[in-house]
């Protein structure tokens, strides 16, 4: 999967311009969640084939006594 950031599909515009051209929020949410996968990779620097494991020895768990 490859991304590009399109500068062009963006400007300033007014509040009412902007309700006539909604693409982002017109989107499947599939999509949106493969395009904050990726940037999230991009900050993050992990490859977006493998993520990143949790580091299971951080936690541990006990039982409260009663």
């Amino acid at each position: 999967m490859s991304y590009k950031f399109d500068r062009s599909a963006f400007k300033a515009q007014t509040f009412a311009q902007e309700q006539k051209t909604k693409t982002f929020a017109q989107d499947s949410v599939i999509e949106r969640l493969k395009v904050s996968f990726y940037l999230n990779s991009v900050a993050y620097c992990f490859d977006i084939n493998q993520s990143p494991r949790i580091d299971k020895t951080m936690f541990s768990m006990r039982k409260h006594k009663i």
